[in-house]
């Protein structure tokens, strides 16, 4: 009896290309809230300002949740610049944080950056599995 030896062969590893950042991509991670002089120091006016693509991840499941982001606040010296809220709001797309986290994380870096008089986030989340969370949080100063 003649025997054969069956040949083992391993399927050639393809190297899969990592992608690289894409330039939007960098300036969402490198986001943070950038502010420039309030123009009418001493006159309490109102900023309302309204994220509606709000996007993070749920800590427990992983699954994404979304919200609009309402902040409301009167300056004291310092007002943000809107582009640079959008990147760090858009920060939290691949963060695991839950609604009552984010909406109090929001709150405290606008408060470091910004030192309003008075601020308030408004997190209203689309609802999920028959859950409507709406969180709101305040800073007077």
């Amino acid at each position: 009896m003649s025997s054969s030896s069956s040949e083992i062969t391993t399927p050639a590893i393809q190297e899969i290309p990592v992608p690289e950042m894409k330039y939007g991509e960098r300036e969402i991670q490198e986001g943070k809230l950038i502010t420039f002089p309030n123009p009418r120091i001493g006159r309490r006016y109102n900023i309302d300002i309204v994220l509606p693509e709000f996007t993070c991840k749920c800590p427990f499941s992983g699954y994404p949740d979304f919200a609009t982001i309402y902040i409301s606040y009167i300056p004291n010296e310092k007002v943000v610049e809107l582009k640079a809220l959008k990147l760090y709001i858009n920060s939290y797309r691949d963060r695991y944080i839950s609604h009552e986290e984010s909406a109090n994380q929001i709150l405290d870096d606008f408060v470091a950056a910004c030192d309003p008089l008075e601020v308030t986030v408004k997190t209203d989340f689309t609802p999920r599995g028959n859950v409507h969370t709406v969180v709101e949080v305040k800073h007077i100063k």
